[in-house]
């Protein structure tokens, strides 16, 4: 009898324990920062203002972008705050290829391949190489074919980012090297149209206003752009070459599957949204999402590219 009642008195008690128990907080528990490692207003930026305020809208959190620019090709200020981080959705980092993949290539102090996972990715920039309306060459074949007995000036917005180096890397491939190159702060139809540079790597929004008047010799992109369908891409023209500075949003390691999920639902419906799709329109930019798992395996196949690159081009 004594033994039923302590088994009756225990299991009364983990009842009770049960009854007591807070239930499991939903997330978003408080604010959530998006970091952007970039000045405000790019397509980063602008897009991942908009899944903010997705985020607020759909939890009734608040949610906001805070801008923490500097270290193009590392340390990586902003990303260091996202790797900082607890592991519970409240800090995600809207981070272009160059945070998992350059940062590990380099060593940089607190960045590994095992820092970030990611949620997905929603953007690909809108990269290209364009030349100057009278240029002796339509597309990347013609242009090594001049560039091997002619000097060619490339302008870029520096070896940080993986369009240059893609560009370079082509050079390579098609048997030439660019005559002189330079990174410039503006990109735009006053470059060419000044002669500082015979062909920039740069985004097709700055050539909008005369892209009836220049020569655009590939996109550096995993598709061709909407704004372009006649014009192939660089991995489409040389072999070796497929890879396009891409952005997603990533947190820290160990980040609950539940808190990536309602990220990536955040996410996806602001880039099937109206809003997206009219960025996508105007800009040429490729918006799109790819979910946690498809972004992994892109994130895997682009470090090796990336490490090819940089042990192509001596800095490994």
């Amino acid at each position: 009898m004594m033994k039923r009642l302590l088994a009756g008195l225990i299991a009364g008690l983990g009842l009770a324990a049960v009854c007591v128990m807070p239930a499991a907080a939903e997330y978003p528990e408080r604010p959530v920062q998006f970091i952007v490692p970039f000045p405000p207003g790019d397509l980063e930026d602008v897009l991942t203002r908009l899944i903010a305020e997705e985020m607020q809208s759909q939890t009734g959190t608040a949610a906001a972008v805070v801008n923490k620019p500097g270290g193009g090709a590392g340390p990586f200020p902003g990303a260091a705050e996202v790797a900082r981080a607890d592991a519970d959705g409240h800090t995600v980092g809207s981070f272009v290829i160059g945070v998992p993949t350059v940062g590990p290539l380099l060593g940089i102090q607190g960045f590994n391949r095992e820092t970030f996972e990611p949620v997905g990715i929603f953007l690909t920039y809108p990269f290209v190489l364009v030349a100057a309306g009278d240029a002796p060459y339509s597309n990347m074949a013609e242009l090594a074919d001049y560039a091997k007995s002619n000097k060619v000036a490339l302008g870029h917005f520096g070896y940080g980012l993986v369009p240059t180096r893609a560009s370079v890397i082509a050079g390579m491939e098609l048997g030439f090297e660019f005559g002189s190159e330079a990174a410039f702060d503006a990109l735009d139809c006053n470059t060419l149209a000044s002669g500082d540079a015979d062909v920039i790597n740069t985004t097709i929004q700055l050539v909008l206003p005369c892209l009836d008047q220049v020569k655009v010799l590939a996109s550096i992109t995993e598709q061709r752009i909407a704004l372009l369908p006649d014009v192939p891409t660089l991995g489409e023209q040389v072999e070796g070459v497929d890879i396009a500075l891409w952005n997603g949003l990533f947190v820290p390691k160990g980040t609950p599957q539940a808190v990536k999920d309602k990220l990536a639902a955040v996410a996806s419906a602001v880039v099937a949204g109206e809003k997206a799709k009219q960025i996508a329109a105007d800009t040429g930019a490729l918006i799109h999402w790819q979910g946690q798992d498809e972004a992994a395996a892109r994130l895997d196949a682009d470090y090796g590219k990336v490490e090819d690159m940089f042990k192509r081009m001596g800095d490994l």
